[in-house]
């Protein structure tokens, strides 16, 4: 008889899989601006140009907010530093004197760049730094406000135009010609922009020229005492004006209402 072979047991390893753990994303710090090494020009605000100024160079104060207290600040030429805390030795303080309305500070004084610049309570209150850049960006901005309100001025309506240079001229534009009225209307556009491009976005506009229009043809007429308006054939009561409202102010938000846009339509007959 064959013999029974023994069935031996294979042990199988068993592999342990390494646990990775997942690194934490660092945390990123915002880095401060770099100080830039050049010469700086500031300006006293508002275009004043006195002989001399002298700008506060001590007793000054600035909140550190890392610190979280105020600092206290002087400006002195023999230290490296406008922080009274960080000051050694004497300190001989010096004067910050603007001439003409201006003040030119070489890129190697740059305590005083970054007290003027960083620092100083005064800045952007009694002057400022001239940034070329900056002011390149917002002259761009008015250009291009400029040109977008002439083009608007050109392609209006001579309805339009009136309503707008009334705001402007008053009853004098009743006797501009239409070539007048555009001349002053792109004159207008270009030297107040912002001004004209609201005006021309603004419906209120083009109704109180309607009731100006309709009470200097006498369709309409405003009382004496500039609290009603009144047909002007039969002086029947038309609409009462609101205390301490303009007439026609009052007159172009009552045209949209519901019992006044029949009177608008009315009138409207009876200009055309």
């Amino acid at each position: 008889m064959a013999k029974k072979q023994k069935t031996e047991k294979v042990e199988v390893p068993v592999v342990e899989t390494p646990v990775v753990e997942t690194p934490k994303p660092k945390k990123v710090e915002p880095k401060k601006p770099k100080w830039e090494i050049k010469d700086r020009i500031y300006y006293l605000k508002g275009d004043k140009t006195p002989l001399s100024y002298m700008l506060r160079s001590s007793n000054l104060y600035w909140f550190d907010e890392e610190k979280g207290y105020e600092r206290e600040l002087k400006y002195c030429q023999n230290q490296r530093t406008s922080f009274v805390d960080e000051m050694s030795g004497d300190q001989r303080l010096e004067h910050i004197i603007f001439r003409n309305g201006s003040l030119f500070v070489e890129k190697e004084k740059t305590v005083l760049q970054k007290l003027l610049s960083n620092y100083h309570p005064h800045r952007g209150n009694i002057y400022y730094e001239y940034n070329p850049v900056k002011e390149a960006a917002e002259d761009i901005e008015i250009l291009e406000l400029e040109a977008d309100a002439i083009v608007v001025a050109r392609d209006m309506d001579v309805d339009l135009a009136e309503a707008i240079m009334r705001v402007e001229k008053g009853s004098e534009v009743s006797k501009m010609s239409s070539k007048e009225l555009k001349r002053d209307l792109l004159v207008f556009a270009r030297n107040n922009p912002a001004l004209f491009l609201e005006l021309a976005t603004d419906d209120n506009v083009q109704l109180r020229n309607f009731g100006i229009k309709a009470t200097e043809l006498g369709i309409i007429k405003l009382s004496q005492d500039q609290r009603n308006f009144l047909w002007g054939s039969n002086n029947r009561p038309i609409m009462t004006v609101p205390f301490d409202e303009h007439p026609y102010t009052a007159l172009a938000h009552w045209f949209k209402t519901d019992e006044g846009m029949e009177i608008y339509s009315n009138i409207e007959k009876r200009l055309n």
